[in-house]
């Protein structure tokens, strides 16, 4: 019976060793659990870098912006596009902030955010975001209500996933992480598709 014993914790941490090995074959025991930590496993460079600095609040707009139309839109699509576009976009926030503690890169700041939504209206200007919406934008939209609000909404929108795409694709085409770049290539997939559905929706407004 003893011997039985000892030969089933020894599977036992034979099968734990052998389940960290390939995790901590490329950057040790330093990865943590967290959202996004496999993104550490392989290559990242400058690019993955700002790409995931500069989503971070692109996203976060996108969410306040859908979060405007739980209470002001009056077109069931346009509420149920935004509720999809904060259920997606949640999520990739989660998966860029671990990866950006995994790569031990600053989080973005609201001096970063705030610094950028002027220049970023203005897509030729080097350091902006691209389909950022300034504070003058936002806060049209959320004085607006019903069928003006579901108008400025997808205008806005639109502007803001071009913003979203430009960026993906610069990814695409500079960085390095496999993981950023599968979201990268995502959010190009699911915001294009979107952009056209929300052009639809103006089209019948």
């Amino acid at each position: 019976m003893l011997a039985g014993v000892a030969a089933a914790a020894a599977f036992v941490v034979s099968a734990c060793g052998g389940g960290d090995s390939p995790s901590g074959s490329d950057h040790g025991p330093s990865m943590m659990a967290s959202p996004g930590a496999s993104a550490s496993a392989a290559a990242f460079n400058d690019a993955d870098v700002m790409f995931a600095q500069m989503m971070i609040p692109h996203h976060q707009q996108a969410i306040e912006m859908a979060e405007l139309a739980e209470t002001r839109a009056a077109d069931p699509e346009v509420k149920a596009l935004a509720g999809k576009i904060k259920a997606a976009q949640q999520p990739e926030i989660d998966s860029m902030t671990g990866w950006l503690h995994t790569w031990d890169a600053p989080m973005p700041g609201m001096s970063m955010s705030g610094g950028m939504s002027m220049p970023s209206t203005m897509p030729s200007m080097g350091h902006g975001m691209p389909g950022m919406m300034s504070d003058a934008d936002m806060g049209k939209l959320e004085k607006a209500t019903g069928k003006e609000f579901d108008k400025q909404f997808c205008t806005m929108m639109i502007a803001h996933h071009e913003g979203a795409v430009t960026m993906a694709k610069d990814e695409l085409a500079k960085g390095v992480n496999p993981e950023a770049k599968a979201m990268a290539q995502q959010i190009i997939t699911a915001q294009e598709a979107e952009i056209t559905q929300m052009k639809q929706i103006l089209a019948r407004l």
